[in-house]
């Protein structure tokens, strides 16, 4: 299988921004779907100090061919300096899940 899907992480600091950027890459095309997932404990080091702070998870199914463009509006959108933006190939799914996943995300 290919690696043409991509399971992206983003965490946000709270719930409304969270929904928000969920709601506009769905809606963007962007991304197929996203999972907020609540209640993550993030230990980070942030300016030479070290940093605690409950944060949610994004969990967003992607494409690889609209990566680029899904980092892009997450820097954009999101009320860090410097959100976490990462992802990792899908290497196995369901067929037809992912015919979804593409399908959602094709302009």
């Amino acid at each position: 299988m290919s690696h043409a899907h991509l399971l992206s992480l983003c965490t946000c600091p709270d719930q409304p921004s969270a929904e928000r950027l969920a709601e506009a890459l769905v809606a963007e095309g962007l991304a197929a779907c996203v999972n907020i997932l609540p209640g993550a404990i993030s230990v980070y080091t942030w300016e030479g100090r070290t940093e605690r702070d409950t944060e949610l998870v994004l969990l967003i199914k992607t494409t690889a061919a609209r990566f680029d463009e899904l980092q892009r509006r997450i820097v954009a959108l999101h009320p860090y300096d410097v959100p976490e933006v990462i992802a990792t190939p899908i290497s196995h799914g369901l067929p037809a899940y992912l015919d979804w996943v593409s399908a959602c995300t094709t302009h």
